[in-house]
């Protein structure tokens, strides 16, 4: 369910220039131990301007990204293109449905969510959540980080579902329609995965008044680890 907002928000603003240290952190436990780093293939959906991609292309890493906006892509594709001339070597980037993956079954190592799938409704965030089990290969590793009902203003702003707002204040107002992910959904949303993980991540804003809160989610798909090719 692509929300054509993401267009204006990504020509408005300089966004995702540097991953998260929860990304480098999963990346680096599952696959920097890795003789070739070029045999492990990652995707990301929702990509937007390619942090993580750029992240993965530095660590030489095989790479895919996939996002509905064009902006976000060129913005991407630019930053690859004058930061790590030759890139397309090992690495795609797509605008495409992320509902609809582009990819052979079991042709990736990893896959990754930052966000991406809390702009979607629960029953439209299962069926991404099934592509990515399809694409990935068994024992692969699943990254997913999403929004909890703790955030600021997930009790504000129109309601266009369970859990689900338009929120009017804080740092998701004018991002369009998000999905806030309660602990117990998380199981019927990633039915693919096996669950190895699921933490709670916080901060605090206007002097602690207010709260952005987050769940890390890792899983793995099951079935016995294919080795790199």
């Amino acid at each position: 369910m692509w929300d054509p907002v993401w267009e204006s928000v990504f020509r408005s603003q300089t966004w995702g220039q540097y991953p998260g240290e929860e990304q480098i952190r999963f990346v680096a436990r599952n696959f920097y131990r890795v003789p070739d780093r070029s045999a492990i293939r990652i995707l990301e959906v929702g990509c937007g301007p390619g942090a993580n991609i750029w992240y993965l292309a530095r660590e030489g890493f095989s790479f895919t990204g996939i996002d509905g906006s064009e902006t976000a892509i060129a913005q991407a594709r630019e930053r690859l293109d004058r930061e790590f001339p030759g890139w397309q070597m090992r690495g795609e980037l797509h605008v495409g449905d992320i509902e609809s993956l582009p990819y052979p079954d079991a042709s990736f190592d990893a896959v990754m969510d930052i966000e991406a799938l809390s702009c979607n409704d629960f029953a439209t965030s299962i069926r991404i959540y099934d592509e990515m089990a399809r694409i990935v290969k068994p024992g692969g590793k699943l990254y997913s980080r999403t929004f909890t009902p703790n955030t600021w203003g997930a009790d504000t702003g129109e309601q266009a579902g369970v859990n689900c707002r338009y929120p009017a204040v804080g740092p998701l107002m004018g991002k369009g329609f998000i999905r806030f992910t309660a602990l117990e959904d998380i199981p019927d949303l990633i039915r693919g995965f096996t669950i190895q993980s699921v933490e709670r991540i916080s901060w605090t804003a206007e002097a602690r008044q207010r709260e952005v809160s987050e769940w890390i989610i890792l899983g793995e798909k099951p079935g016995m680890p294919h080795s790199p090719s």
